[in-house]
């Protein structure tokens, strides 16, 4: 279990160079059915490197909560990606949402390896609004499609979103309070990293726009 977290962890920051832009499964293309509609909304949150690492990053701060919590929160965070989405594709503007979505993993970073959050209260909120931010980026993808490969693709995201963040936190659940506060300092600094570079990116970009 140590190892692979270790190598979760080096494996992201190692990616931390990748590009905001490489989000897409389909090359650019725009998803014309359902398959190629559900193919990408798998894909996006997993080869965006900014999404997972907050997927990776909700997960551990949910780790620790009951299984039935650790399943709603999951959902709630889904149920905002899903809105955000929906928001895109009806044109509605959220200035700034690729650097709101890097600030989002670098706080979630920072609440991961400093262990600040403890409580299921405040992620009630948290998850959803940061939901939003990085569903509105995930509707880049999608703008324009038809009607099919738009709820694919949305049926795609909110499968994979949930598969892993319930997957990865169960699994954490499992592990000793020692074993999971060495590795939360190892993953909450490797998302933490993520989330800089991203916000270093974002922002420059738009200092030069």
């Amino acid at each position: 279990m140590k190892s692979m977290f270790k190598i979760l962890s080096g494996t992201t920051l190692a990616c931390a160079s990748v590009a905001a832009s490489a989000h897409h499964a389909m090359d650019g293309a725009m998803p014309d059915t359902f398959a190629q509609g559900l193919i990408s909304g798998l894909a996006h949150p997993i080869i965006g490197l900014d999404h997972l690492a907050f997927i990776v990053a909700a997960a551990w701060l949910i780790a620790k909560l009951p299984a039935a919590t650790r399943s709603a929160l999951a959902a709630v965070f889904v149920a905002g990606s899903i809105l955000g989405t929906v928001l895109h594709v009806n044109l509605l503007d959220l200035p700034g949402s690729e650097l709101l979505v890097a600030l989002s993993v670098l706080v979630a970073g920072v609440l991961v390896w400093t262990g600040k959050l403890q409580s299921a209260s405040a992620l009630w909120m948290i998850l959803p609004i940061a939901g939003v931010f990085h569903g509105y980026a995930y509707g880049e993808s999608i703008v324009g499609a038809e009607n099919t490969a738009l709820y694919a693709y949305l049926l795609g995201f909110a499968l994979i979103q949930w598969l892993v963040m319930t997957g990865i936190s169960a699994a954490l659940n499992k592990l000793r309070t020692t074993q999971f506060s060495r590795s939360a300092i190892a993953a909450g600094v490797a998302v933490t990293a993520v989330g800089l570079w991203f916000s270093i990116s974002q922002t420059a970009g738009m200092l030069a726009a």
